[in-house]
């Protein structure tokens, strides 16, 4: 018990102190590189809601770019329509001939619904999706294929929809958020907190809830979904419910990436990045939460890295990271953390713990290898 409470204090006081760090980077790093942070940081909160589908759940899904979507567009449209005076149209409706603004793009003039719209939309979508599909046991590489043709139908819609969605550039030329320049640094600043404090939230709500029946059941379907059955489950809810988690944290990634960007369009949403999006999540590790944070860090500041100075070559390092993730670390960066972790971190704990006292029922343990005594 009392190495168990070492290690999560020793846990705690690490995420404390990154939390901190990451607080503390726009004070020394460049405006730049502050923004590439955000962006990055907003895209983890997406990378863990997928852990949680597939890392926990065992539902790969090959279109999350859909939900990041709807969250992004949907906080896309009121920062549009706020940038105009009363009674203009966006410019993508007046290029198009357009002469009065669609009943469903006058409701986001108001700044609580569209925030509510960034949320509820990809989640009710996620659930309504997986709903249609786990009730008829449909799972595996079927539904990562349905997602994946959904992901390239939802990016076709957009562009052919030019009069209400601004086709294949998108939604673009925001102004401010409550007021608040976009294009201020300060702005800038409180944007990246907001979203640091949104990422943090997301990820101890989802350790509270990998902590909870749910979480445990959900580890239980994804590992064998047919004895949960003969056990008197139903795996499909406990699916819904985590596929619905998931897309809420992508809507709000892609909402959270909007504000940072300026900008919301195709290419952001469709077949290519939803797939990026899994790889982001493998390299870390899918069945950790922090490594799927670390992951979408990591691969996305070498893409823009190697892609600033090679713009060819990216395409080249991305193949070969699914191969080498697949083919020699199955379990991510995370695996070779949980792999170090178990040869010397019970080592490690050991030099700091006192022996127990053999007359009160404890163990003693001199110069062993395990906390608890010597390990057969």
């Amino acid at each position: 018990m009392q190495s168990r409470l070492d290690l999560l204090r020793s846990k705690a006081l690490r995420y404390g102190i990154t939390l901190l760090v990451f607080a503390a980077a726009p004070y020394f790093l460049s405006s730049y590189d502050v923004s590439l942070l955000g962006r990055f940081l907003a895209m983890s909160i997406l990378a863990l809601g997928l852990s949680l589908v597939w890392g926990w759940g065992g539902i790969l899904s090959l279109g999350q770019g859909v939900f990041f979507g709807l969250g992004g567009y949907a906080i896309a449209m009121h920062l549009k329509l706020a940038a105009l005076a009363p009674g203009d149209l966006p410019d993508f409706m007046v290029w198009t001939g357009m002469d009065h603004l669609p009943g469903w793009w006058s409701v986001f003039h108001n700044t609580k619904f569209a925030l509510v719209a960034a949320l509820a939309a990809p989640s009710l979508a996620a659930a309504g999706l997986a709903w249609l599909v786990f009730h008829r046991r449909v799972g595996g590489v079927y539904f990562a294929l349905i997602t994946q043709a959904l992901a390239l139908a939802f990016g076709t819609l957009l562009i052919s929809q030019q009069s209400y969605t601004g086709g294949f550039n998108g939604l673009t030329d925001f102004g401010a958020l409550f007021g608040f320049p976009l294009a201020d640094p300060r702005t800038e600043r409180l944007l990246y907190w907001l979203t640091l404090a949104l990422l943090a939230l997301v990820f101890a709500a989802l350790q509270w809830v990998l902590s909870t029946d749910f979480g445990k059941i959900l580890m239980a379907i994804r590992d064998g979904e047919n004895r949960m059955r003969f056990l008197g489950y139903n795996p499909a809810p406990y699916k819904v419910v985590a596929f619905a988690i998931g897309g809420a944290c992508a809507g709000v990634a892609g909402a959270l990436f909007t504000l940072h960007v300026g900008v919301i369009s195709p290419a952001m949403v469709g077949v290519v990045p939803s797939i990026e999006m899994v790889i982001w999540v493998a390299v870390g590790g899918r069945s950790s939460l922090l490594g799927a944070i670390i992951g979408t860090l990591l691969v996305n500041f070498g893409k823009d890295r190697i892609s600033s100075a090679l713009p060819e070559l990216w395409l080249f390092v991305m193949g070969l990271l699914f191969v080498v993730v697949v083919m020699i670390l199955p379990r991510g960066l995370s695996g070779i953390g949980e792999h170090w972790q178990r040869l010397h971190g019970w080592r490690f704990l050991a030099k700091f713990r006192k022996p127990s006292d053999p007359k009160q029922g404890g163990r003693t343990c001199v110069g062993c290898t395990w906390p608890y005594g010597r390990r057969s």
